[in-house]
């Protein structure tokens, strides 16, 4: 939509423009309902949406009766589907206050009358619903009904009293009273004998498996698998991956079906067509069935005495809106299942953080799960629980690939950022359109243009001229007060020529870099880029009038979009008002700025001193606190050569340090564990770190009896300042004691109380459940770590009430965590093999605590599994101490990264203002001086340009910098040289000549001329530092040839700085040589410089002489033939 784009992002506006459109999408589905329910058999869907417009963001809501009844019938609704009964119960009595009137007939064996209140038949208001069942049933409904989250134990098996009939109990708490739905067991069915959501995640452990096997990085083969496994669990004929766009109206991304349906894959639909109530409904039940879309309701009747009207939200048998249901039924669709893939916002940060206190992240409702069938088609209720458990997963991985996408975004915006570096450092503001990358490179457009001092420059597909001409003068009446405007619809925007434009030019983001002068991006409509429901429909078509066609909601829609274009993001709307802000500033600062480079080169250095000295402290007391460590580390270079094996290894293996480096890490592993840490540092060298990691490594010498060793590794990458893998650090805890311990417990028949109440501390935490999911182990070990005694979590729902995410023992930290619980217990369950995941929990005392879950089955002696048990892995206060210093050294290191590049960035803003400067003043009348002087301030930009490019102080200090070849003079490098050292030469009384002969200054040389100016100006500096107030600083150059062929010389060059007084300290001479560890900044720059010198086939010199000192500089560069 369109509006005025503020100059930054705010997640906050973005958020509160979401909700605003979502109000005012409820009014519009509220009119479309009332509409259809007021028509009886006349409605006209696309007069509705016709009359309603379309939704606009800026808008304010309207709040009115349709709305306000719409939303009392979605929530209040007192109608259920037949498949079932309903009782409500109050939750002190247990006994009736509103029941379905098919509950006597379902649950009694007895069709009656309903009996009026206070009258007593088998089954009416006041009836204890524990005089229905039997006593087991009784006894267990009971036992469900006074359990803190009760949901938990769903389903529950009942039996009627009177005819014996099995029934699925589902129950959920509601405000004052708790709502039990009642589904009867199909003769077909083997009926779920306990209760507990471990019964009914093992349904889907095939699928499960699938989507955990997935490698991430497709979305669309993510969305393929759990469409065709939710297919195979459910036999529905259709189903499909539906995701939500960011204005809410849907796209069919993945789709299964029986042969011979029409596909609907890759079809979108309006926003309307899944209205705003429901979206919420399914954010808070996940999953959602409708038997038969033909089948008769069932009223709910109340106890007229209660003082509030019951909700059936949360209730498995709601019955479907009127309007839904005829809508299904023009799709030829009788049953459906439709299950909620719900998904973090992208701004919740927050709760990544471990702190008890931390909010959890917002959600949001990123698609459906839509399962449709031409015939009635009944879900029991299990499946349909372990298929909201499979969409949990499914979620999970969707957040995954979601995240991965906005990595992308986040690369993007890097992206961009370079762009305008690369575009300001050129003729501003011409380059930008003139020179590659332009503006176009920006963002994702059709077209763009530049309006500047009443000239148009274009690029893509744009207005004419003419019309460009008129949006300016356009914006300049209707948007006077804003800096810019973006909209996906100029026509929406109120400009009057837009229909004018034709499709192909349909939104625009412009903005202005002066008061006469603006930028515009131009995009096309997207009508030939979506494929609307109805598409191929006839535009002469009408709805029949008996009944809403949904073919003809999906045209109106078309004829909509067509005049709009793709929304312009904001990480897109940030770049371009960076571009804006840049180019305004340079425009003033094109008047007024004369910025002193030396300061802020001077400034820059100092930055990188500090973070290198603190880097090193840092790294210094890491290497430290590895050799010392009591936990096995190693590491190996790029090759997998070891070059780093700790005190603890050596002792643990028996291996010396000086025969362990050099080895292939390979070599040292058992055979058995090979491929496992051949595929993990193969992983770790491309930047993936694996983290738990297990495998055995060989032993040696005195230990060579003792066995191999067990070891749970988490691997490190080591990487350079440009982010290259040169090595891996392994850092490791040694399990062989536990490893006996536990191998020891699972291999035991007997009665293995003694091993697990044994308080030895090798024992580790260990706790278990049965098959059903019920808390059977709690050891000392565990107690200690949680502080919550045996006694407290024994026989409490392991998954819920012992780890949960809201009133638990223990609490996880999000939900995510709590899906990733069920998948390794629900993986232990169904016989599969066990698992090693990392877990993390908050103990009673609000402790966070990170270990490794260790997931193995119990088995009777039939090799039934009959629970499982859980070991907890803890890393020794050591190795969290070193990698707490790991990640102390990141954060550093990144801390001063940031700030080098902030610092960077804020240099390249002026430095552009000055070359914008220097660009005008070359287009004026200047004498031969002043263009002089001028050109002398270009190679001094330059060269601070070239600096603030150096991201990598090893890469030239290792000899690894690419060099320029370009024609220059001398004449031009040493004037540019030695105006940097001007002010401070004069400042002492310094005088500085040049003795170099015409002939060699005016020669024509080709090398890296800015990187010898850069050298050349660095040392001047130096010596002025140490030449005495009043002394004399001579340069005298002199050049050598060699000739290579007809036109090209190799030219040896030398230049002599010779300067009055002592000359340079020894300890800076021996930093310039690299002789000394610990450097200053003074040697540094002598260092850099010297190695500059040298990647020129070059060396630098210092001579000492009788009250005076040279430095003495050689290179190699090309010269041509006179």
């Amino acid at each position: 939509m369109s509006g005025s784009r503020p100059s930054q992002s705010s997640e906050g506006s973005r958020r509160s423009r979401h909700s605003a459109r979502i109000i005012a999408q409820t009014t519009v589905d509220a009119k479309l309902h009332a509409d259809f329910e007021e028509s009886g058999s006349s409605f006209d869907y696309s007069t509705s949406v016709r009359v309603t417009g379309p939704v606009v963001e800026n808008q304010p809501p309207r709040s009115d009766k349709v709305t306000t009844t719409y939303l009392h019938h979605i929530q209040k609704g007192k109608l259920i589907q037949p498949f079932g009964c309903l009782l409500a119960l109050d939750e002190k009595t247990f006994k009736v206050i509103a029941y379905s009137e098919n509950a006597a007939e379902l649950l009694t064996m007895t069709s009656h009358a309903v009996p009026s209140v206070g009258e007593q038949g088998a089954l009416g208001i006041g009836t204890d619903i524990r005089s229905l069942f039997t006593a087991p049933s009784a006894s267990a409904l009971q036992k469900a009904l006074g359990f803190g989250d009760v949901s938990l134990l769903n389903p529950i098996l009942v039996h009627c009293k009177t005819s014996a009939k099995p029934f699925y109990a589902i129950v959920h708490r509601v405000t004052g009273s708790i709502i039990v739905d009642f589904e009867p067991v199909k003769p077909y069915e083997v009926p779920m004998t306990a209760a507990g959501a471990l019964q009914s995640y093992k349904l889907a452990a095939k699928a499960i498996t699938r989507l955990q096997s997935l490698p991430s990085g497709s979305m669309e083969r993510l969305c393929d698998t759990m469409v065709q496994e939710v297919f195979e669990l459910t036999g529905y004929d259709r189903v499909m991956a539906y995701k939500f766009h960011d204005d809410d109206h849907g796209e069919v991304v993945s789709e299964v079906t029986k042969p011979g349906l029409e596909p609907y894959l890759g079809l979108h639909y309006p926003a309307t067509d899944i209205p705003q109530a429901a979206r919420f409904l399914f954010m808070k039940n996940k999953v959602r069935m409708i038997v038969d879309c033909n089948a008769k309701h069932c009223r709910v009747l109340q106890d007229e005495k209660l003082s509030f009207e019951l909700t059936l939200c949360g209730s498995t048998l709601r019955a479907p809106h009127s309007c839904h249901l005829q809508y299904m039924a023009n799709m030829d669709s009788i049953a459906s299942l439709v299950m909620a893939v719900v998904v973090n916002e992208e701004d919740g940060e927050g709760a990544d953080s471990p702190d008890s206190t931390a909010p959890q992240k917002r959600k949001r409702l990123w698609g459906l799960v839509v399962c449709h069938n031409t015939t009635p088609r009944f879900v029991p209720f299990p499946l349909r629980y372990a298929c909201e458990f499979l969409a949990q997963v499914f979620a999970i991985h969707v957040n995954k690939e979601v995240e991965l996408e906005n990595q992308i975004v986040e690369k993007n915006i890097l992206r961009t950022q370079t762009l305008l570096c690369d575009m300001l450092m050129r003729d501003a503001p011409l380059g930008i359109v003139s020179q590659s990358p332009n503006i176009m490179d920006l963002v994702k457009c059709d077209g763009a243009a530049l309006l500047y001092k009443d000239k148009v420059w274009k690029l893509g597909i744009t207005p004419s001229d003419y019309h460009l001409q008129e949006i300016a003068s356009w914006l300049c009446e209707c948007h006077t007060d804003s800096t810019g405007l973006s909209t996906d619809s100029l026509h929406d925007a109120g400009f009057p020529r837009a229909l004018a434009l034709g499709d192909a030019v349909c939104g625009m983001a412009a903005v202005r870099i002066s008061s006469k002068d603006m930028i515009f991006w131009f995009r096309s409509h997207t009508a030939g880029e979506v494929r609307w429901g109805g598409a191929k429909h006839d535009p002469d078509d009408r709805d029949d009038a008996r009944r809403m066609h949904p073919r003809s909601s999906f045209k109106a829609f078309l004829e909509v979009v067509k005049t709009r274009s793709l929304p312009w993001k904001d990480y897109e709307m940030d770049a371009i008002h960076s571009l804006q802000l840049i180019l305004r500033n340079a425009f003033k600062d094109g008047e007024t700025t004369d910025v002193n480079t030396k300061i802020i080169h001077s400034k820059l250095n100092d930055l990188k001193i500090d973070g290198i000295q603190e880097l090193e402290a840092v790294t210094s007391e890491m290497v430290r606190l590895i050799e010392t460590a009591t936990v096995p580390i190693l590491a190996v270079d790029s090759d997998g050569l070891v070059n780093g094996w700790n005190t603890k290894i050596a002792e643990l293996t028996g291996l010396p340090v000086d025969e362990a480096i050099g080895k292939h890490l390979l070599t040292l592993v058992e055979d058995s564990s090979v491929e496992i840490v051949k595929r993990m540092l193969e992983n770790a060298l491309e930047g993936t770190e694996e983290q738990n990691v297990q495998f055995e490594i060989k032993t040696h010498r005195s230990r060579a009896d003792a066995g191999p060793i067990s070891l749970v590794v988490n691997a490190c990458a080591s990487r350079d300042l440009q982010e290259n893998v040169v090595g891996v650090c392994f850092v490791a805890h040694d399990l062989t004691g536990q490893k006996t311990v536990m191998d020891k417990f699972t291999r035991i028949e007997g009665d293995y109380k003694a091993i697990v109440q044994n308080p030895n501390p090798l024992i580790p935490p260990i706790f278990g459940t049965d098959e059903f999911g019920w808390c059977t182990e709690w050891n000392p070990a565990m107690s200690k770590l949680t502080g919550l005694k045996r006694e407290e979590v024994m026989d409490k729902m392991l998954l819920g009430e012992v780890f949960g995410t809201q009133k638990s023992c223990c609490r996880l930290k999000n939900q995510e965590a709590f899906v990733n619980l069920g998948i390794v217990l629900n993986n232990a369950v169904t016989n599969q093999e066990a698992e090693k995941v990392s877990f993390a929990f908050f103990t009673r005392g609000g402790k966070y605590v990170e270990c490794l879950l260790c997931v193995s089955k119990k088995l009777d002696r039939e090799g039934v599994v009959t629970g499982v048990f859980c070991f907890l892995q803890l890393a020794s206060h050591e190795l969290q101490q070193a990698l707490h210093v790991q990640r102390l050294a990141e954060r550093t290191a990144l801390k001063r990264l940031k700030a080098l590049a902030y610092v960077k960035r804020q240099i390249r803003n002026p430095l552009s203002g000055i070359m914008f400067t220097r660009k005008m003043m070359e287009g004026s009348e200047l004498g031969p001086e002043q263009r002089r002087i001028l050109q002398t301030s270009a190679l001094c930009q330059k060269q601070l340009s070239k600096i603030l490019d150096d991201s990598d102080l090893e890469s030239i200090i290792d000899g690894c910098l690419d060099l320029e070849m370009k024609e220059f003079s001398l004449n031009e490098v040493l004037t540019a040289s030695t105006s940097q050292v001007m002010m401070k030469s004069n400042g002492k009384s310094v005088r500085i000549t040049n003795d170099t002969g015409e002939e060699v200054m005016s020669d024509t040389l080709y090398g890296d001329s800015i990187r010898l100016q850069q050298v050349l100006a660095d040392f001047m500096l130096m010596s002025v530092n140490f030449t005495p107030t009043g002394g004399e600083l001579t340069v005298t150059a002199s050049l050598r040839k060699d000739q290579l062929g007809r036109s090209v010389h190799l030219a040896y060059l030398e230049i002599r700085i010779t300067h009055t007084g002592a000359g340079l300290p020894e300890f800076l001479l021996n930093q310039m040589f690299g002789t000394e560890e610990d450097v200053s900044e003074e040697g540094l720059s002598l260092m850099v410089s010297r190695k500059l010198v040298k990647l020129m086939n070059g060396d630098v010199q210092y001579l000492r002489q009788a009250g005076k000192s040279s430095f003495i500089i050689t290179a190699e560069l090309a010269a041509a033939n006179k």
